[in-house]
């Protein structure tokens, strides 16, 4: 066993415990709880920063493009002194947009937007991209087709534009055809209303176009068409002027329903204008009149237009006709001839001449007589069948 001499023993600060405990404890951790808050924080308000991201998003998307699909058109105009700030609270204030902040804001985003004046077609709650499409388009190169049939009077005429063009009343276009502001080449002195010479056709009728400038190609197009039948050389051989050929075109127009006929019911005209007979054509008796009125009480109606009362043509045509209705009034078909079973029983001396018609079938066509007892033949007949 080795002693170790205490007097040889070398004091080391370790072999202390008071000092050896106070250098063996750890220092405290550094204090990170405020780093984990603020980390927290920032992931907390980058996810709401999405979120409100999103919101706003889906909030524009839905102001650009709607729900749903667009509303039936309307007319919206854009006047000469519109800016785009006016007609954006336009389009909101009528329903066309849900915000008119959004649709400056989708505008100037676009390219922009030279307003140009005019009338246009707008969906309700369409998308933004197609409002802004349809106002760059030049009203006058976006039309709509508008069709009228041969015979329509001025009325039916201003009924049907304003059914195919609604920023167009009927009124406007009866105004535009009544007040002597438009005149044809023919139109006679003292006379304003253009009915007759407005030529039945299709027309692609522009969003910048206005009633009364529809109504003047219509005239021009009926000057046109006539004079390529060449109307004012033909006129004067049948003893009459030009406006009066298509007095008589209008009464063929309401008359016929099928194409062979038109031209024996113009000479049915002529003969009984040539005998001084009235020409007693039902057509004329429904003119300006409420066509549920019982036929009887039409005859009695004292009017110019009532043929039945009053020899000679009506004061003005009856409605607007078509070409093949012109034609056949410069184009009479000439009477028959004395072999023509027509003319059988008839004396040497008497003329055989076209001067009644009545109904003979379902589909329209007209039976002819030279005397009265064939036509009250003919009358019979039409109303064993149910025609009249």
């Amino acid at each position: 066993m080795t002693y170790i001499d205490d007097r040889t023993w070398h004091k080391d600060p370790w072999d202390d415990p008071d000092i050896t405990d106070a250098l063996v404890v750890e220092r405290p951790r550094r204090q990170r709880r405020p780093f984990k808050w603020v980390v927290w924080l920032l992931c907390y308000l980058a996810m709401a920063g999405v979120v409100v991201v999103g919101v706003a998003g889906l909030w524009y998307s839905q102001q650009v493009n709607p729900k749903g699909d667009p509303g039936a058109p309307i007319t919206f105009t854009v006047n000469a002194d519109d800016t785009l700030e006016t007609v954006s609270e336009r389009l909101q204030e009528e329903g066309l947009v849900e915000s008119a902040k959004v649709f400056r804001w989708y505008v100037e985003r676009h390219d922009g937007l030279v307003l140009i004046p005019g009338y246009f077609r707008l969906r309700p709650d369409d998308h933004m991209g197609n409002i802004m499409r349809i106002l760059r388009t030049p009203p006058s190169e976006t039309y709509t087709k508008v069709t009228f049939p041969e015979g329509y009077t001025i009325d039916r005429m201003g009924r049907r534009l304003e059914e195919k063009v609604p920023r167009l009343s009927a009124a406007e276009l009866v105004a535009a055809a009544t007040d002597g502001e438009i005149r044809s080449d023919w139109l006679p002195d003292g006379v304003d209303s253009l009915e007759g010479l407005l030529f039945p056709d299709t027309y692609q009728v522009s969003n910048g176009e206005s009633a009364g400038q529809l109504v003047g190609r219509m005239v021009s197009l009926m000057e046109r068409v006539a004079r390529q039948e060449n109307i004012e050389e033909r006129a004067p051989e049948i003893g009459l002027t030009p406006y009066q050929v298509l007095v008589v075109a209008s009464l063929i127009e309401r008359e016929a329903r099928v194409p062979e006929d038109r031209a024996k019911i113009a000479r049915v005209i002529y003969n009984r204008l040539f005998l001084g007979m009235p020409l007693q054509i039902d057509a004329t008796l429904l003119y300006q009149q409420d066509p549920d009125r019982p036929f009887d009480e039409l005859k009695a109606i004292d009017t110019p237009y009532n043929t039945y009362l009053y020899t000679g043509l009506p004061p003005t045509p009856i409605a607007n006709p078509g070409r093949a209705s012109i034609q056949a009034a410069l184009n009479p078909v000439a009477n028959p001839s004395l072999g023509d079973p027509l003319c059988k029983g008839l004396a040497r001396e008497t003329p055989c001449l076209y001067l009644y018609y009545v109904l003979t079938d379902e589909d329209g066509r007209h039976v002819f007589a030279a005397t009265l007892e064939q036509h009250e033949a003919n009358v019979q007949a039409a109303r064993d069948k149910g025609l009249l």
